[in-house]
């Protein structure tokens, strides 16, 4: 155990331990005093505390282990994302949310996991091997699709999105051909560009459609993002005062809990999703460029894990989770400077919440694992023998 506790990399842990500190002091710039807020910060240190136990936990656990019943827990994850669809409870427009006992959970990004780790049980077993369109990426297509299509009824377009990110990521590493790569990525890239122009074109159309099948909450996202000239007061209200915020912060920014845009509620959501702005307003560019620095480090950290890791699981778990991270953050930020539509993406171990934070947390816990057990495959031994599972995977 003392040479497993040698292994964990101290600078993941610095990371995140500076990361909580910056998450607990800027969600108290803006919760203190205000009445059904006040003691945010208090919460969010109870869910880090859960959330260090849930990355120790499965730091010392081997991952293989909970790879080896992948299958089950995408059943079970599936199972719960279908019970959400007839008993959610919706909040901030999306019916994604189970509520008991005074506490919600949030199954949309739970299943980012459990995706990573079906998919990842997928790929290991195809022992190097190209991947085939038919054998392979289809079905790995339709395992992705599955949940997707489950949250995008939800009306939860974000984590939807982040499903696609996750698979793309690994199938680029799960040795997808290169000719399938580019023909995947030209579809891809066409089909967002006809999307965009169509929205901006047939603007009235589609926002009648949209509105007809319930989705007018999209048009509230899509119109400061593609069309702001048409946007309503309200569905620009959010975009256009975290931009004044932001700009608002200059170089160095205004000061701790000196910030005008946000402390006079101008900006929603600046303990959760918005709290990138907070950080913009009140530390400005140097302050914002040091929490992407972090995020660099972070990142780079566990590429190369992934890199050092003998066991070829290991990787695509890091991958996974890599891509799940990028995602956030570039849609989180991205939709506050006008690159992205707002989605309601939390910022990594940054925003308020709970499901949000202990997923993350648990998974750097397993990245981390990776680190601790992925060197204990002897080059010579059968890679299938490492996870063989109770059902087939693929």
């Amino acid at each position: 155990m003392l040479q497993k506790i040698k292994k964990i990399d101290g600078v993941i842990i610095l990371i995140l331990v500076l990361l909580m500190v910056v998450s607990i002091f800027s969600i108290y710039s803006v919760t203190h005093g205000r009445d059904k807020l006040d003691g945010s910060h208090i919460k969010m240190i109870k869910f880090y505390i859960l959330g260090f136990i849930a990355f120790f936990g499965l730091t010392f656990v081997d991952y293989r282990l909970i790879v080896k019943y992948a299958l089950y827990i995408y059943a079970f994850g599936i199972g719960i994302l279908v019970l959400v669809s007839f008993i959610g409870k919706e909040q901030n427009g999306a019916q994604g949310w189970i509520k008991f006992g005074g506490q919600s959970l949030q199954p949309a990004e739970l299943f980012k996991l459990i995706l990573i780790l079906f998919l990842a049980a997928v790929l290991v077993r195809k022992n190097k091997n190209k991947l085939l369109f038919w054998r392979d990426v289809f079905p790995l297509g339709l395992i992705t699709i599955v949940p997707f299509l489950l949250v995008i009824s939800q009306n939860d377009l974000g984590n939807a999105l982040s499903y696609i990110v996750i698979l793309v990521g690994l199938l680029w590493i799960g040795n997808i051909k290169f000719t399938h790569a580019l023909i995947g990525l030209l579809i891809i890239g066409c089909s967002a560009a006809a999307g965009i122009m169509s929205y901006i074109h047939y603007h009235d159309e589609i926002k009648d459609f949209l509105t007809d099948i319930g989705r007018s909450h999209w048009v509230e996202r899509f119109d400061p993002w593609l069309v702001p000239d048409k946007a309503t007061a309200k569905a620009s209200y959010h975009t256009k005062n975290a931009k004044l915020a932001i700009a608002s912060g200059g170089m160095s920014g205004e000061g701790y809990m000196e910030g005008s845009s946000v402390q006079t509620d101008r900006v929603p959501y600046t303990y959760s999703d918005s709290i990138f702005v907070q950080i913009a307003e009140e530390f400005g560019f140097v302050g914002s460029a040091l929490v992407l620095l972090l995020y660099f480090i972070l990142i780079h950290r566990m590429i190369l894990i992934a890199l050092e890791s003998r066991d070829r699981g290991g990787p695509f778990l890091i991958v996974g989770v890599v891509a799940m991270m990028l995602y956030q953050i570039f849609e989180n930020i991205g939709a506050f400077l006008g690159l992205m539509p707002l989605t309601g993406i939390t910022l990594p171990f940054i925003s308020f919440g709970g499901t949000s934070l202990l997923i993350n947390m648990a998974s750097i816990g397993l990245v981390m694992s990776v680190r601790l057990h992925g060197q204990e495959v002897e080059d010579d031994m059968p890679k299938s023998s490492l996870y063989s599972a109770p059902a087939k995977l693929g």
